[in-house]
């Protein structure tokens, strides 16, 4: 009995120096974190990148629908944006596009001006607001869907949805698509005469 002791006891202290597979058991516990991170790490690149590419397409397509021949081009210019955008996107991403005209530079992402009569911060409740792009309602952007005309004010903004190319987002409490978005801002050319402001008073 004393000897089958001994013997366990001297089974437990080989047990306790011996460190063959420490390197695999610690991989084990900091492996999947180091992991994480460098899909992390390339992630961010890529969308970094990916929102360089884009802005710098938004950009170049701004300029050209300020030109006179923009309104028979506009689907040749989204084109090309998709095109450009395409390089650094994976499969599966969907390119949306939104053009705004304004009156002036001020309009732009201003909401239509309305009467607080109530002081809570909507137009409800029949206030009387100022129908500035025409639409027959309230809206918090005063752009007409469009291009507009001569001297008007252009806001083009492309939005990008695209799935992320890491499996690994869940880990990471990221969601599952990534979404970028790139805006410009410019005048029409002087080619003619800008319309007269037209706005018509409503009701919320």
């Amino acid at each position: 009995m004393i000897g089958r002791t001994s013997a366990n006891q001297s089974f437990v202290r080989r047990l306790r120096s011996d460190r063959q597979g420490t390197t695999l058991t610690e991989f084990a516990f900091v492996g999947p974190v180091l992991i994480l991170m460098i899909m992390g790490l390339f992630d961010m690149a890529h969308t970094q990148y990916s929102s360089s590419v884009l802005h710098g397409a938004v950009q170049k397509a701004g300029r050209d629908l300020t030109l006179e021949n923009a309104n028979s081009n506009q689907a040749s210019i989204d084109e090309g944006v998709r095109k450009q955008i395409a390089t650094v996107m994976p499969s599966g991403a969907e390119i949306d596009f939104e053009r705004l005209s304004h009156f002036d530079f001020a309009d732009v992402d201003e909401p239509e001006e309305f009467t607080d009569l109530n002081s809570d911060g909507i137009c409800n409740n029949n206030e009387p607001f100022i129908d500035s792009n025409g639409s027959g309602r309230w809206e918090n952007k005063r752009g007409k869907v469009g291009i507009g005309g001569a001297r008007d004010v252009v806001l083009y903004t492309a939005i990008v949805t695209y799935p992320r190319m890491f499996p690994m987002f869940t880990m990471a409490g990221m969601p599952r698509n990534v979404r970028l978005e790139a805006s410009t801002v410019l005048r029409n050319q002087p080619f003619d005469e800008q319309s007269d402001r037209n706005t018509t008073p409503g009701n919320c």
